[in-house]
């Protein structure tokens, strides 16, 4: 059953959708979407994730053993989830790394009252990766991801002319549901994959011409692997049986993820892709979309931030939460004087855009990602 979205209708958040039609249709268009996109699909949202990942029969009883101890040094965190404890993981990699490079007569990591080598925490983390690709290797339902990719890149209004550069998606989760969809439009899009079904990474492809879109997947894909020997992701068919010795492992990567992880390729020319897209050439508008995020991961919140000061007023940022009103680091951005009329925050009891703040009583629909898509459609 659709929600009623009359709530909506009330002027002054009506004005506040219509602004951003105005917005969207006249500035290049860039959309950050996090897990809240894909709940509509029938994927886990993070808190669901993690118990799942948790019960994965993918893992062995040291890695049950390592992520049981990780958990009881996030004792009393508030939404600690299977990205934080793999982000520690990763962290626990590199400092055994570097013992042993350094050849220390310890050499290992101290966890839960054991010592674990490099490479038994190495194998933990790809295990927990499979188990975490595992349980968004499902069925999905393509309705809502269909008809948002369609509302985004629909024809503009008779006399509007739309921005010319690609839309750019900076997308924090590891399924394939925007590349779906754009594919079953028709749209021409990169994801920095050369190739079909079987690909190699090949970031040139996000600078070819005709591009309706590009896919920017901040911390990987569960189609990408990388193979022995080799640190680029590859997409290979399911169904393919390599030689022996090409085992792979899925390639993604946790949101808070410090080390060699972030600081190796692909990673990096993603980040430096996201940070160019934040940024137009001068006299240029860009319009951020923000939706199914809830600024958990500190880079992200860093380079969004920098890019609004960076921009003259160049960039606006429009944020969908499910908040009530804007809460932790979004209530920061709001309050700061310097940026706060750059930012639109469509919250669940209100619209809030620098000075101009209007409450509602009632819970107000467009938080939810099916229904910003009925939005984006000129759905009223």
């Amino acid at each position: 059953m659709l929600d009623d979205l009359s709530p909506l209708k009330e002027p002054a958040f009506a004005a506040a959708l219509n602004d951003l039609d105005d917005l969207l249709t006249q500035s290049s268009k860039v959309f950050l979407m996090g897990a809240g996109c894909s709940k509509c699909a029938g994927l886990p949202l993070t808190a669901e994730l993690t118990t799942k990942t948790l019960a994965s029969d993918k893992l062995s009883e040291t890695t049950r053993a390592v992520l049981t101890a990780i958990q009881g040094l996030f004792a009393g965190a508030k939404g600690a989830n299977i990205e934080d404890y793999l982000s520690e993981l990763v962290d626990l990699v590199a400092i055994a790394q570097r013992r042993s490079a350094r050849e220390a007569s310890s050499h290992t990591a101290h966890l839960g009252g054991a010592d674990y080598t490099a490479k038994q925490l190495k194998d933990a983390v790809d295990e927990i990766k499979k188990a975490i690709a595992d349980v968004i290797d499902v069925p999905v339902s393509m309705e809502v991801h269909w008809k948002f990719v369609q509302a985004i890149h629909r024809p503009s209004r008779p006399g509007r002319i739309g921005a010319a550069r690609p839309v750019d998606y900076l997308l924090l989760n590891y399924d394939t549901l925007i590349e779906s969809a754009l594919a079953l439009q028709k749209l021409p899009y990169a994801d920095g994959m050369n190739g079909g079904t079987s690909a190699w990474w090949d970031p040139a492809t996000f600078e070819a011409g005709g591009l309706a879109a590009r896919v920017i997947k901040l911390h990987g894909s569960i189609d990408w692997i990388e193979m022995v020997g080799e640190s680029l992701p590859r997409r290979i068919d399911k169904k393919l049986h390599l030689p022996a010795g090409n085992e792979k492992k899925v390639l993604i990567w946790p949101a808070s993820t410090k080390y060699r992880e972030t600081q190796r390729d692909p990673y990096a020319q993603l980040s430096n892709l996201a940070r160019r897209v934040l940024r137009s050439p001068v006299g240029a508008q860009t319009v951020l979309t923000i939706c199914g995020y809830s600024f958990g991961d500190s880079h992200i919140n860093t380079e969004i931030e920098r890019a609004l000061r960076e921009s003259g007023g160049d960039l606006t940022v429009v944020v969908f939460t499910f908040d009530e009103e804007p809460t932790g680091y979004l209530k920061r951005l709001h309050e700061n004087n310097e940026i706060s009329d750059q930012i639109r925050i469509h919250a669940r009891k209100g619209f809030f855009h620098g000075a101009n703040v209007t409450k509602s009583a009632v819970d107000l629909p467009w938080s939810k990602f099916e229904n910003i898509t009925r939005l984006l459609g000129g759905e009223r």
